[in-house]
């Protein structure tokens, strides 16, 4: 597999995407965590945007791992068992350019909780569907080629042991 991809996203700003050991910032302002709990996918459903996987800004004080386990748990209840670094991109918009750390996070369990901050709480997925890209449930987050490439990154390297039922 290929360390680095340029493509557009669905707004058409051009995203760089790499697998390198942070190779745009060593400190991103934001996080996203691709999230397994048990043999199900761990989403959010957000209320504007859609269907997607947690994650948000890296708050002042806080490393990026610290704000993908927060975010995680904010979003959808869920507490992390193990956090994975897969890679980091850089979306270069009208507004500037945003750098992000992609995590793949194995989940312990997951709390029910009262407030879910931003989002409506969880979403459990068996599959991401193959045509996400055309599905109006799903963000526009999820319809780039981040996700498609992160899946095969993680089908490829596994990089967290798979939690049993």
């Amino acid at each position: 597999m290929k360390s680095s991809f340029v493509f557009t996203d669905y707004y058409r700003n051009v995203v760089t995407y790499s697998f390198q050991d942070h190779p745009f910032s060593t400190h991103p302002k934001h996080v996203w965590v691709i999230c397994r709990f048990h043999d199900q996918w761990l989403l959010t459903k957000h209320p504007r945007r859609g269907w997607e996987f947690p994650g948000g800004k890296v708050e002042p004080g806080e490393t990026a791992e610290e704000a993908a386990r927060r975010e995680v748990y904010e979003e959808t209840g869920a507490i992390v068992a193990e956090l994975a670094y897969i890679g980091q991109y850089k979306v270069e918009g009208k507004s500037g350019s945003i750098i992000k750390n992609v995590y793949f996070a194995t989940i312990d369990r997951i709390e029910q909780k009262a407030h879910y901050l931003e989002t409506n709480g969880p979403l459990f997925l068996e599959e991401i569907p193959r045509n996400i890209k055309d599905n109006p449930k799903f963000s526009f987050m999820m319809r780039d080629d981040v996700l498609s490439l992160s899946l095969q990154y993680i089908r490829k390297y596994r990089p967290l042991s798979q939690p049993q039922k």
